[in-house]
């Protein structure tokens, strides 16, 4: 049964898609079946992926006129497949406020084709509102990322307090998978003290791997590639492939030890 993590963090340019596409692609490059679903109108995932304007999108799923299985699109990469996003996203959530059960619409479509994956990664929009909320409603867990500046930890009560509202009434099994470090500048000394903030207030939460601020991983979705595949022996690949090493570890001691249990 696959594991489905939102990326979420309601501030914008924290480094959300970039760690969508980016972790996807290096679970992908180490064989392991990755679906990425672009939820967010600017559907910048999807052309990091090099799908543009693809009509059926994730917008159709949700209003259900398409089922999800009917709507994915493989990848140049082999094991990443994406569900594509496009403009008409922008009006989703005012067409599903009406709809029975709108919280939970993206988990009734992901039902079908949870099982055909090991990863299901979602990259939400920069806000809290019903697409995120669907989001967090039909995941196993949310990846947070912070950037190394000013002003980072403002609004994660808000994002803390969201999670713990569809603990409550929508997915009582939600985890918090880890918070990342983005943006990471070794020459600022701001970085290491936003660093050192993060891991004082969420403790072993943080993920040990860091994703330093690398122009490669900046020019890479111009050409509609991940960094694995624009410049592979470039840093900011390398931090990726270690992300989705501890990832992959991470849930292996899991398994392990419900296996134990």
């Amino acid at each position: 049964m696959g594991k489905i993590i939102s990326v979420a963090n309601q501030k914008g340019g924290v480094g959300k898609t970039t760690t969508s596409i980016n972790l996807s692609s290096s679970l992908a490059a180490a064989e392991k079946k990755t679906l990425l679903i672009d939820i967010d109108p600017q559907s910048n995932s999807s052309s990091g992926l090099s799908v543009t304007n693809h009509t059926p999108s994730i917008y159709e799923v949700l209003i259900g006129q398409e089922k999800a299985k009917d709507v994915i699109i493989n990848t140049y990469m082999p094991y990443l497949d994406i569900l594509p996003a496009n403009i008409n996203l922008v009006g989703a959530e005012i067409e599903m406020v009406d709809m029975p059960n709108r919280e939970k619409l993206m988990g009734q479509a992901m039902a079908e084709i949870k099982d055909s994956y090991d990863y299901i990664l979602i990259d939400c929009p920069p806000s809290l509102g019903l697409l995120t909320l669907n989001s967090l409603s039909a995941s196993d867990s949310v990846l947070i990322p912070v950037q190394c500046e000013y002003f980072a930890l403002e609004g994660l009560g808000q994002l803390l307090n969201t999670i713990n509202i569809v603990k409550q009434h929508f997915n009582k099994d939600l985890a918090i998978e880890g918070v990342l470090l983005t943006m990471y500048d070794v020459r600022l000394r701001l970085s290491q003290q936003v660093a050192e903030e993060v891991r004082k207030y969420f403790g072993d939460k943080v993920f040990k791997t860091v994703i330093h601020r690398n122009v490669r991983i900046s020019e890479a979705p111009s050409y509609g590639k991940p960094v694995i595949l624009y410049d592979a022996v470039s840093s900011g690949s390398k931090n990726y492939i270690s992300l989705a090493s501890e990832l992959l570890e991470r849930n292996s001691s899991k398994i392990n030890l419900s296996r134990d249990e």
